[in-house]
C-alpha cells in the first residue's frame, strides 16, 4: 500500500453509480460543503460515442467544481473528477489521473472497480468508496480491495435506490462499512474527512 502523494488531496472519495445515478448524485454531491477537504472521483455509467452533459448536470447542483477527467489531470481537493463515457477512471502514483480503454468490467466502462481498486492502492486508508444506484454488480468486485487498504466502504441502502442491485450486491460481499439512505451520504463523508487525520 502507497502513501497519499506529498501534495495530494488528504483523502480521495470514489463514488459508482449506474441507473437513476444522475438523481443520486445530484443530491449527494449537492448536499457537501463548498470546502469539502476531498478529492471526488465519479464513475456514472454512460453509453459511448457521444459527448456527455454530465459535468454541467452536475455543476448546477454541486458547490465544488465539476470537470470531466482528462489523462493527467492532478487530483484535486475540493474538486468533483468525472470519469468520461466510454473510459475507466484510475488514480495512479504521484496524485495524477489517467484514463484507460480496456475491457469492460461488469459490462461497463467506465465502470467502479477498477477506480475502486486505484484508489485503494494509491490512498490506503485515505480511500472512501461509496456504491449509489445502479443494477449488476459494479463495485463488489473492488469494495474489499478498499476495506482491505484500510480505508472505508459505504453503500445507498438499497431500499432508497433506484435500482438496487448494485448496492445490494456490494452489501452481500460483507464488506461495506456502512449502509445508508441517499439522503445520509454526504454528512458521512463530511464527518469522515473531517475526523480522519
Amino acid at each position: 500500500m502507497q502513501t497519499p502523494p506529498e501534495h495530494g488531496p488528504r483523502h480521495v472519495v470514489a463514488i459508482a453509480a449506474s441507473l437513476g445515478g444522475v438523481a443520486a448524485l445530484r443530491e449527494v454531491l449537492g448536499a457537501l460543503p463548498a470546502a469539502f477537504p476531498a478529492a471526488v472521483l465519479v464513475v456514472q455509467h454512460q453509453q459511448g460515442g457521444r459527448a456527455s452533459a454530465l459535468a454541467e448536470i452536475l455543476s448546477r447542483a454541486c458547490p465544488l467544481p465539476v470537470r470531466e477527467a482528462r489523462e493527467g489531470d492532478r487530483i484535486s481537493e475540493g474538486v468533483v473528477h468525472l470519469a468520461p463515457p466510454d473510459l475507466h477512471l484510475l488514480a495512479r502514483a504521484g496524485g495524477t489521473l489517467t484514463l484507460s480503454g480496456a475491457a469492460r468490467e461488469h459490462f461497463s466502462r467506465p465502470s467502479a472497480d477498477p477506480l475502486f481498486r486505484s484508489v485503494a492502492c494509491h490512498f490506503g486508508r485515505r480511500a472512501i468508496a461509496v456504491v449509489l444506484t445502479g443494477r449488476l454488480g459494479d463495485g463488489s468486485g473492488a469494495v474489499k480491495a478498499v476495506h482491505d487498504a484500510g480505508g472505508t466502504v459505504l453503500a445507498q441502502d438499497p431500499d432508497s435506490a433506484e435500482a438496487g442491485s448494485m448496492p445490494a450486491t456490494s452489501i452481500g460481499t460483507g464488506w461495506v462499512d456502512h449502509v445508508l439512505a441517499l439522503g445520509d451520504i454526504a454528512p458521512a463523508l463530511v464527518s469522515l474527512v473531517s475526523e480522519s487525520p
